[in-house]
């Protein structure tokens, strides 16, 4: 068995796929059947590479030194000219300045600093629209002495403005919110019945029901920690060490579906949610609040390894909103990987529930509608896949590179459970029939949609896990200088991101069920359509600097990035 020459946690300087830049380097790992190592950048980029792509950065210094030697020697044999200079001559330059480029130029040799990677799963476009750029910001914090670099003088103005954008970003988000829920309630939802009437003060609070939601949370956590499912790893951190994870999530769905019937057979009256949604909104909102400022005060006494890359900026405001922390723990209890999923999910397919049940007393059905009926199931089919592969949750961007602060607390205890059920609420209000050829035809439509993302999202980690594997051996592939390849053949043949198309087609079948009078249940397909195609440019963006020339080589042979022969 082959034996590593870089132990994990050393480090190194790493090249850069396709390029002969290279860049200092921690090893997280090192794999003996593919003899490459996992390392991560400053940035916190984590990449594979050969044994023959490190050095160590003794070696790596030496021969820099070397180089500068060699370029400054000359031939033994050849003849030095003469120090005289012509009277008409003007006096030569002093050599200091040459100097200096050479000492800048070792520096960057030595030490070059990447653009950092900080990326989230909802809001990153909310974030641009309003101008604010992590990467920006790490750029300038991540260097040495703000107060006397010129250059960073003048950032402080664009810092000062960032935390204002990022402040009034905390106020406008939650406010959207409750704007889209006032509408989804109104007889007439239409963008044209702005300004809202806004509702008095006591629809918009009841303690009663922050109780109740401080039970469900509380509920959640307790099957959460069930010693149920397995017990798995996730990525390893920055210092090569990994946390363990219990994935029961499938399981607690189930209970909570058992105590849901539970309730019902009470004849507890479910559709209260529906009556108060606007006070469990703005209940959700005050613990999102308070679990933010926890989650920041706690961070002051957290270690360097558990600190988040893009959310020590030193700007409170910003890294109050982007979070400090990347991992909080209770003990065993991960506070980021529960919210992630669990509250916000499992509370999207119980306020569903609750709308139907709204619907049959509000309309006087005795059946929920066909309408009705689809958004349920086919929403609920989502989640049931979500808890499905919820270990797949571990290698997504929230869990391995954001801290968990107000953005990430925001959209998984409010904006998800809130936004995400925007169409259920609405057919209480607005029912909408359907006949027989629509109801067929949203059901292949979502079938496809559900068809292409699990396929896609099913092929993709089978290819990470074992490119050997006989499910996807035969897909034809780019191989690139990072020692992974990129899959040219089948559904990642058609387009670059077949799992985003069906996401997309899906998020139709979800909204089609309500209409065409008003634009308001659209606005999780409008929301969703909008974030996938910054994620598409985000990472198009990303595999160019970590494929090269792969990756143009890549997109010759796949043309189109989410839409076949449009987009």
């Amino acid at each position: 068995m082959p034996t590593a020459r870089f132990q994990i946690g050393d480090t190194v300087m790493g090249r850069w796929p396709g390029s002969n830049l290279y860049y200092e380097v921690k090893v997280l790992s090192y794999d003996n059947k593919t003899r490459l190592y996992t390392v991560i950048y400053k940035d916190g980029t984590e990449l594979e590479l050969k044994e023959s792509d490190i050095t160590s950065l003794t070696v790596f210094k030496q021969g820099v030194t070397r180089s500068r030697s060699r370029s400054r020697s000359r031939s033994p044999g050849r003849p030095r000219r003469s120090r005289s200079r012509s009277p008409a001559r003007t006096p030569r330059r002093s050599s200091s300045r040459t100097t200096d480029v050479h000492k800048e130029k070792l520096k960057e040799a030595l030490e070059v600093r990447l653009t950092p990677v900080v990326r989230s799963l909802q809001f990153n476009v909310i974030l641009d629209c309003v101008g604010i750029h992590s990467t920006n910001l790490m750029q300038y914090v991540g260097l040495n002495n703000f107060a006397t670099n010129k250059k960073l003088k003048k950032s402080r103005i664009w810092s000062q403005s960032l935390q204002q954008s990022v402040f009034f970003l905390m106020f406008l988000l939650p406010v959207a919110v409750l704007a889209l829920l006032i509408l989804c309630g109104q007889k007439d939802a239409s963008l044209q019945s702005f300004p809202l009437e806004l509702p008095a003060l006591e629809s918009l609070w009841d303690c009663q029901v922050f109780g109740i939601v401080l039970l469900w949370l509380l509920f959640q956590a307790v099957l959460s920690l069930l010693p149920v499912g397995k017990l798995v790893e996730g990525m390893p951190l920055k210092n090569g060490k990994t946390l363990k994870y219990r994935i029961n999530g499938f399981y607690a769905l189930l209970l909570t579906a058992v105590a849901v019937g539970v309730a019902m057979y009470q004849e507890v009256d479910l559709s209260y949610i529906h009556a108060h949604f606007l006070q469990f909104y703005t209940s959700a909102l005050l613990i999102v609040t308070l679990l933010s400022i926890y989650l920041f005060i706690r961070s002051r006494w957290a270690s360097e390894d558990e600190l988040a890359p893009g959310g020590n900026s030193g700007y409170i405001i910003y890294d109050f909103f982007m979070g400090r922390e990347l991992n909080p723990r209770i003990k065993n209890f991960d506070i980021k990987f529960f919210c992630e999923m669990r509250p916000g999910l499992m509370g999207w397919v119980l306020i569903n529930f609750v709308m139907l049940q709204a619907e049959m007393k509000h309309q006087n059905l005795e059946n929920p509608s066909p309408a009705m009926l689809l958004v349920n199931i086919f929403q609920l089919l989502w989640v049931v896949d979500g808890f499905w592969h919820e270990e797949k949750l571990l290698t997504m961007m929230d869990i391995v590179y954001d801290g968990f602060g107000f953005m990430l607390t925001f959209g998984d205890l409010a904006f998800v459970p809130f936004t995400f059920t925007c169409q259920a609420y609405y057919l209480v209000s607005h029912p909408n029939e359907l006949s027989a050829f629509w109801i067929i035809t949203l059901i292949i439509m979502n079938g496809v949609g559900y068809y292409i993302f699990r396929k896609a999202n099913s092929q993709k980690f089978a290819f990470r896990k074992n490119p050997s594997d006989p499910a996807v051996s035969h897909l034809k592939t780019i191989p690139t200088a990072t020692g992974e390849s990129l899959i040219v053949s089948g559904l990642w043949g058609w387009v670059r991101h077949p799992n985003y198309l069906g996401d997309i087609i899906m998020g139709l079948a979800w909204s089609l069920p309500c209409g065409f009078n008003h634009l308001i249940p659209y606005f999780y397909l409008i929301y969703l359509i909008t974030l996938l195609v910054h994620r598409n440019a985000r990472d198009e963006h990303q595999c160019r600097k970590k494929y090269g020339s792969a990756w143009d080589e890549y997109c010759k042979a796949v043309p189109f990035r989410i839409f076949p022969g449009i987009y």
